[in-house]
């Protein structure tokens, strides 16, 4: 009897040092995922009780040198996440009381902003974090934002849809280039240094939206598939426009800095950012908080009955069916990443890629990494 006990014992030792821990779980489906699909790098970070348990990067910064992988310090230029940079920086604001969700954009730009099918219905600051303002992006948003002044465009009427403000929604670029000219104005600092000063610095991150002002040795090259392979879109993505910046017009110019998609920075500083939104404002990982629950729940509450947006966050079960997650997407120049999170289970998830042939690879990992670290 005795030795029937010690080799169940045994046995029973045996089979939970031979189980797979969720990192050798995850990394054995990303082998393998990565034997199928073409990927040039990626990184990722799994955020658990307030802590990255785990961050991981596959491939290389240049596809074409194969002595520069991906590490913790690369860092990439982000996309759409970076609109909730501009979002959290007007919780600051709000709360000093310099600005109010409710003002009138054309006050806060100096000219008219008015949907000319409802030309009584003021557009507000809400409406733009929110995408609910009616402005869309036909007149293009990346340019200047004159296309929307009627002063200067006469074409400006093209840039609103045939809805009420804040009584539809159409995710908008242009409405994050307005928002971010607004915080200059506002705050009186040139938008990308107002980010770093109060929310990259406060947080301990590396990260920026000015080219030049950052190490370009730890660049990603962003790359998209042609339908056949990987071509390099670094000139484009990282674009410095160092001599328009020498020549900046304060308070007009904040598009250059792009607070619609250019933020640059690596995943687990992405991750320590995204631990702030999961504590309402506050960071554990440096025990400080920079916006108020109050202001932070606000952005994490849905705007439209058509979306689950609220300022520049978003609350989605399409990577967790089931589970309802807040968070943000990006995608341009082939990048794909994604930073989302559960705020009453205080887990998340960050996932950048700099180019791929899968289109559904934020789907891919951060299901992935769910299944493998949480579930």
């Amino acid at each position: 009897m005795k030795k029937l006990t010690f080799a169940l014992a045994l046995a029973g030792l045996l089979l939970v040092s031979c189980k797979e821990t969720p990192a050798e779980k995850f990394e054995k489906e990303m082998k393998a995922f990565l034997q199928e699909n073409t990927v040039a790098g990626l990184s990722c970070c799994v955020v658990k009780d307030n802590q990255i348990i785990y961050n991981q990067n596959f491939g290389l910064k240049d596809i074409t040198n194969a002595n520069d992988p991906v590490d913790d310090n690369t860092i990439f230029r982000i996309a759409s996440i970076s609109k909730s940079f501009t979002a959290t920086s007007f919780m600051q604001l709000i709360e000093q009381g310099k600005v109010n969700l409710k003002d009138d954009v054309s006050d806060l730009l100096g000219f008219k902003v008015r949907n000319p099918k409802f030309p009584d219905t003021v557009i507000t600051l809400e409406m733009l974090l929110s995408h609910t303002s009616s402005i869309n992006d036909d007149e293009g948003y990346y340019i200047t934002i004159d296309v929307i002044n009627p002063e200067i465009n006469e074409n400006a009427d093209k840039c609103y849809n045939d809805y009420e403000p804040g009584k539809g929604y159409e995710y908008c670029n242009l409405n994050l280039n307005l928002a971010g000219t607004i915080l200059e104005r506002v705050s009186g600092e040139r938008f990308d240094q107002y980010v770093v000063n109060h929310v990259v610095k406060p947080l301990e991150l590396y990260a920026g939206y000015c080219v030049d002002s950052l190490d370009k040795s730890r660049f990603a090259h962003l790359y998209e598939w042609d339908g056949e392979k990987l071509v390099d879109v670094y000139d484009d993505a990282y674009a410095p426009r160092s001599e328009q910046i020498a020549n900046y017009n304060f308070g007009h110019d904040a598009l250059l800095f792009s607070p619609t998609g250019g933020m640059k920075i690596s995943a687990i500083d992405l991750a320590k950012y995204m631990t702030m939104h999961m504590n309402y404002g506050y960071s554990p990982l440096v025990d400080k908080r920079i916006i108020s629950e109050e202001l932070s729940k606000n952005m994490q509450t849905p705007r439209s009955d058509d979306e689950n947006y609220g300022l520049c966050l978003w609350q989605t079960e399409e990577y967790t069916p089931g589970i309802t997650l807040v968070g943000h997407t990006g995608g341009a120049y082939g990048l794909r990443s994604a930073m989302f999170f559960n705020p009453e289970e205080k887990y998340g998830f960050t996932v950048i890629c700099s180019g791929s042939n899968d289109d559904n690879i934020l789907y891919d990992v951060v299901s992935r990494m769910y299944e493998s670290f949480i579930k």
